[in-house]
């Protein structure tokens, strides 16, 4: 079994937020995978379903993103499971928009959700790691990550969300690379290495020339003509 959680904070306020990209990731997934309703469990809102051959139950946490390990230690315990069978779904300001990268272990960065995660688990969790770029200064941080995203940001936003659903099931089995290649696929396509051949303008007919039957002595008198 696996537990994939998706960090955000509760409420239609902040449901666009950049800050909520996780809640956006597992709702696509639930939604794209017939996840059986989200009912509120563990302080927070949970899915269960499959992806491939593993039974993944979503977790989205309802106690504010400050908190968030709170909900996620609940669950961990309840189903015991460890560390090594939850991965998480957050933003990242260190990452360009749209990218995504995987991370097993490792700290926290100052990321609050992820601060709180390890004060209850420790730090042996997996994260997915989604890139919404950073403003600029620090100061500006926390505006930034609690503003929507811009309209701007929709095309590559929901190609991410896209790719994030299609390599769900490889996730879910262990198998990372296969899981960032899907991402990739919907990011990033490949161009075609096929080009269309260029038309060439069609030269013009070289007009026949018609067979001359003049005899010579015509010819030779045409000439002083």
């Amino acid at each position: 079994m696996r537990l994939f959680v998706g960090l955000g904070n509760p409420g239609a306020k902040y449901a666009g937020n950049r800050h909520n990209i996780g809640f956006m990731a597992v709702d696509r997934i639930a939604a794209d995978y017939g996840f059986a309703p989200w009912r509120a469990k563990f302080q927070g809102q949970m899915a269960e379903g499959r992806l491939g051959s593993e039974k993944v139950l979503l977790l989205k946490p309802e106690t504010f993103m400050n908190r968030s390990g709170q909900s996620v230690g609940e669950a961990m315990r309840f189903y015991k499971l460890t560390p090594g069978d939850i991965t998480v779904f957050h933003d990242e300001l260190d990452l360009a928009p749209g990218k995504c990268r995987v991370k097993q272990g490792g700290g926290h960065a100052g990321h609050n959700g992820l601060r709180s995660i390890h004060e209850h688990i420790g730090e042996a969790y997996g994260r997915v790691r989604l890139g919404i770029g950073h403003p600029g200064h620090k100061d500006r941080v926390a505006g930034y990550v609690l503003s929507d995203f811009a309209k701007a940001d929709q095309v590559w936003l929901d190609d991410l969300l896209r790719g994030l659903s299609d390599g769900a099931p490889a996730l879910a089995a262990g198998d990372t690379g296969r899981f960032l290649n899907a991402v990739a696929l919907r990011v990033a396509p490949p161009r075609s290495s096929k080009t269309e051949p260029v038309a060439k303008p069609e030269t013009p007919p070289i007009p026949e020339r018609k067979a001359d039957s003049r005899s010579p002595l015509q010819k030779l008198a045409d000439r002083f003509r």
